[in-house]
């Protein structure tokens, strides 16, 4: 799987997690020169509580596009430090 946004590839893997119909790309995955930490969380009931990056491509940056569960509930600890992206990023084989 790829994640694009402009052209640009953000994060591939063959091996990604989908859950509630989101690819989370492994962190090792991640062309991490596009990402950058944000303040922002939200939590979810049964993952927890969810960090996210800012993602900057040709100079543009897109606020709080990507996120990952740094320390997820039991339930979902098969994402912990995976990536997945809002729709403005393309994901697709």
């Amino acid at each position: 799987m790829k994640a694009v946004l402009n052209g640009v590839v953000l994060a591939e893997s063959n091996s990604t997690v989908v859950v509630e119909g989101n690819h989370y790309f492994p962190p090792a995955s991640i062309n991490r020169e596009y990402f950058s930490d944000t303040d922002r969380t939200t939590v979810c009931p049964w993952k927890g509580t969810a960090s996210y990056h800012t993602v900057t491509v040709e100079g543009h940056a897109h606020d709080n596009l990507a996120w990952y569960y740094p320390s997820p509930k039991a339930a979902a600890s098969e994402i912990v430090d995976h990536v997945a992206f809002y729709r403005q990023v393309t994901v697709s084989e």
